[in-house]
C-alpha cells in the first residue's frame, strides 16, 4: 500500500556528487554569497553550509531528499506511529542514505535554541514555520536563517523546496526535485477522474461533543493548497472565509449554509465525529455530510502526509487520492 519514491537520473547524479554525508554540496554554478529574502527580513549564507540544522515540521526533508544528513531537526510530534520522534518516509531516507539518526530537538514547548546551537549549524532551514520575530532573531544569532517568505505556516511544499534548497546553494537540485514530485503527482491523479472538476474543504480538528463552530484550514494552508495539485478547487465560501496571513479560520455553525459549495469534505476524526456531524441538527445540512462525502484522517502517516512536504508525497500520495476520489463519487 505505502510508496516509495523514485528519484531521476539527474537527483541520483547529484547524490553521487555529494561527498559526506553531513556536508551541504553546492553546484559549481552557485556563487556566494548567496542572498534569501523572507518575511522576516534577508538572509546572507557566506559561503557553502556543511552543517544543516532545521527546526519547525518537515523541514529537513529536503536536505535528506537532495542527500544531505542535517546535524539536527524537530521530533515529529504527529502521526509517529512507533514514537522514536521519526516519522517513516524520513527513516527510510535516513536508511538510504546509511546515516544515524541525528540530533531530535524537542519542539513541545517551542524551539529548543540551546539544542539547535549545540549541534554548531552554519545554516538554519525554517522555510515551513511560524517562527516569530523573536526566535527568528535568536537563531539568527546561532546561524544564518532561511525564514518563510510571507506568512506563518503558508508556505507549499514547492516554496519550501525552493527557499530550503537556496540556502544549501542547490537551486537547481530542488528545481530538479519540484519537478520529479509534481510528475509523480500527475501520473496519480490522472488515475482518478472523479477529482476532476469537485471542491473540497479541509476542516481541522473538531470536538464531537461541541459542534457550534466550524474550524477549517483557509485557502492560505498548505493542506488546502495541495487540493489544487490534486484537481481539486477550493470552494468560493472557503476563500470568501479566509483571511489573509492566516492559514486557519473559524466559523459559526448557524452559517453551516455558507458551504452549499463544498463538494466533499476532509478532517481529522473517526466514526464517532462523523455520527455526530450527521446528527447535528446544523451540520447535518451540510451537502457533503448529507451525501457522506467525508474523507476522515487519522493521527497516522496518512493523516499526517495530508499536510504535503517532499518526502511524504510520494510515500502516501496514491492512497490518499484513492480516498478523496472515493468521497468524491458521492451522488450529489
Amino acid at each position: 500500500m505505502l510508496r516509495v519514491f523514485h528519484f531521476s537520473k539527474s537527483l541520483i547524479a547529484a547524490f553521487l556528487s555529494i561527498i559526506a554525508f553531513g556536508c551541504a554540496w553546492a553546484g559549481k554554478d552557485t556563487a556566494y554569497p548567496v542572498v534569501i529574502k523572507h518575511a522576516l527580513g534577508t538572509t546572507t549564507i557566506a559561503r557553502k553550509p556543511e552543517r544543516v540544522a532545521t527546526v519547525a515540521w518537515a523541514n529537513h526533508e529536503v536536505p535528506l531528499a537532495l542527500g544531505i544528513v542535517p546535524v539536527g531537526f524537530a521530533a515529529a510530534n504527529f502521526g509517529d506511529d512507533d514514537g522514536d520522534g521519526v516519522l517513516p518516509w524520513v527513516a527510510e531516507r535516513l536508511a538510504k542514505l546509511h546515516a544515524a539518526k541525528p540530533v531530535l530537538f524537542d519542539e513541545g514547548d517551542g524551539i529548543d535554541f540551546e539544542a539547535v546551537a549545540a549541534t554548531r549549524p552554519d545554516v538554519i532551514l525554517a522555510a515551513y514555520s511560524g517562527l516569530s520575530r523573536s526566535d527568528y532573531e535568536t537563531l539568527s544569532r546561532i546561524a544564518p536563517v532561511v525564514a518563510y517568505p510571507e506568512a506563518p505556516w503558508s508556505t507549499d511544499w514547492r516554496e519550501m523546496i525552493r527557499l530550503n534548497s537556496a540556502g544549501l546553494g542547490m537551486r537547481a537540485e530542488g528545481d530538479a526535485l519540484i519537478a520529479e514530485i509534481e510528475a509523480e503527482i500527475a501520473r496519480t491523479v490522472a488515475g482518478f477522474p472523479d477529482l476532476r472538476g469537485k471542491s473540497a474543504m479541509f476542516i481541522t480538528h473538531l470536538d464531537a461533543s461541541d459542534l457550534s463552530i466550524i474550524n477549517f484550514y483557509s485557502s492560505n494552508d498548505t493542506r488546502v493548497k495541495f487540493f489544487g495539485d490534486l484537481g481539486l478547487a477550493s470552494p468560493k465560501s472557503v476563500i470568501a472565509a479566509s483571511t489573509k496571513g492566516r492559514f486557519s479560520g473559524a466559523v459559526s455553525a448557524e452559517r453551516i449554509d455558507a458551504f452549499d459549495d463544498v463538494d466533499l469534505v476532509v478532517t481529522y476524526g473517526d466514526q464517532k465525529l462523523l455520527d455526530a456531524l450527521k446528527a447535528n441538527p446544523l451540520t447535518s445540512h451540510m451537502p457533503a455530510v448529507v451525501r457522506g462525502a467525508v474523507v476522515m484522517l487519522g493521527r497516522d502517516p496518512l493523516g499526517t502526509a495530508a499536510n504535503p512536504t517532499p518526502l511524504s508525497i510520494p510515500w502516501v500520495l496514491k492512497d490518499y487520492v484513492a480516498l478523496l476520489a472515493e468521497a468524491a463519487k458521492k451522488p450529489r
